[in-house]
């Protein structure tokens, strides 16, 4: 099978070491992929949402799989142009088509659909413009500390949560009327803060049948002790330690089990990977959003774990045979260490050299925002590099990975040194 995996991130390099370990692919191109995917894929420079140009390059190269990596392309619809094309309505996507999508194309959607089908979620309220007056007035009803999600596509930045009344106020109108996250935060949801613990759960779906992956624990937040600005994502850890069988199975049937119910319900075409940001409370799970991908960098700790060939999944979802298909999953635990650049996520620099990881031998380098230029690594973005390790508990891969992080350089490299602190 020729496959393609559109986009340039650590997960897409993840996704091209899994799929590169499968008999059944026999040529693998990454779109726009990035320094790492250039070792074992042919990189393509096309936009993940420039749809007639994909058209283009599927055609060329007899393409027979396309997965889809980030949100965007698939909020916009790429799944539906596949299908409503006569020359690519038999290639197989992985990843919802433009309904479904909108679980994570709109926070108000998804809170729509929790609601609609009795799954566990923090109280909330939506509000607009119009309607600034009424969201000044629906905080004050609420306790500290409030939570304000821009509505659209933020690139994982669009959640604002403070502990101030008169802050969050403020925020709300920067939000709203100076349009703080563009078309984002034409819509404002704010909802009751949930204190618990997160983790993120995935789940797998042909539209019919599911298959739930490893779960995984990520940290957003860009200093030690989960402080400062939230990211993308600074490392991640799997499996959970918290999570024990009890309250998996309580995930299972108050949360995954409806969803795909409800999916099905809502008449919501779905093929490929959801992603539920939960929270624990007390000993209760309850659903903080959808997302419509893997998670970075939570793909480089789950996809690692993932025994089965991927391309014999992602087949059995594209065919809903999924219930056919056993998934095995290595015991030993993963984790990853997100190297940025200064100055992440404001301001940073872009063109450093890295250097070092050729030397890296005891952890697996998932290459994030780095580009090959002249036979150079150089730094194209402000999560870097995410370093991968397994180990026979969550300490000794951590340990494992900030000894390889030590044999990598580049001018102004930050990373966390306390990821799974808290656990």
């Amino acid at each position: 099978m020729h496959i393609l995996i559109l986009g340039s991130g650590g997960r897409e390099h993840a996704f091209a070491w899994k799929i590169n370990q499968s008999k059944i692919c026999t040529k693998l191109f990454v779109a726009p992929g990035n320094s790492g995917t250039a070792n074992i894929a042919e990189n393509l420079s096309v936009s993940p949402t420039n749809f007639p140009a994909v058209k283009a390059l599927v055609l060329y190269h007899n393409i027979d799989m396309v997965v889809v990596g980030p949100e965007d392309p698939l909020v916009e619809g790429i799944h539906d142009f596949f299908l409503e094309d006569e020359q690519l309505k038999h290639i197989a996507v992985i990843g919802p088509q433009k309904a479904a999508a909108q679980l994570e194309g709109s926070k108000e959607f998804a809170k729509q659909f929790m609601m609609r089908h009795s799954i566990p979620t923090a109280a909330y309220s939506s509000f607009n413009a119009n309607t600034i007056e009424d969201g000044y007035q629906f905080l004050e009803t609420l306790n500290a500390p409030y939570v304000l999600k821009a509505d659209g596509l933020a690139a994982g930045k669009g959640v604002l949560i403070l502990n101030d009344l008169e802050q969050a106020k403020t925020e709300l109108k920067y939000m709203l009327l100076d349009k703080k996250f563009g078309k984002a935060s034409t819509t404002v949801v704010i909802e009751e803060f949930l204190d618990g613990i997160e983790l993120s759960c995935f789940v797998l779906t042909d539209g019919e049948h599911y298959k739930i992956l490893p779960m995984a624990k990520d940290y957003k937040r860009i200093g030690e002790g989960d402080t400062g600005l939230n990211t993308g994502g600074m490392g991640a850890v799997s499996p959970v330690p918290f999570a024990d069988e009890v309250f998996k199975s309580k995930i299972e049937e108050r949360i995954v089990k409806p969803t795909v119910e409800g999916l099905k319900k809502d008449n919501l075409p779905y093929k490929g990977f959801i992603f539920i940001g939960l929270i624990k409370v007390g000993n209760e799970p309850k659903v903080i959003e959808y997302n419509v991908r893997m998670g970075d960098p939570e793909t480089e700790v789950v996809l690692p774990r993932l025994k089965t060939d991927l391309v014999e999944i992602f087949n059995a979802i594209h065919s809903q045979t999924l219930h056919n298909v056993e998934i095995e999953i290595d015991h030993r635990a993963a984790t990853t260490v997100m190297l940025v650049s200064g100055g992440y996520p404001e301001a940073y620099e872009k063109g450093k050299e890295i250097t070092g990881v050729d030397s890296v031998n005891e952890s697996i380098v998932f290459h994030a925002g780095a580009n090959l230029v002249d036979g150079k690594i150089l730094t194209s973005g402000g999560r870097v590099m995410a370093i991968t390790s397994y180990g026979n508990t969550y300490q000794e891969a951590i340990k494992k990975s900030y000894q390889s992080i030590d044999n990598i350089k580049f001018d102004k490299m930050y990373y966390r040194t306390d990821i799974g602190f808290d656990l």
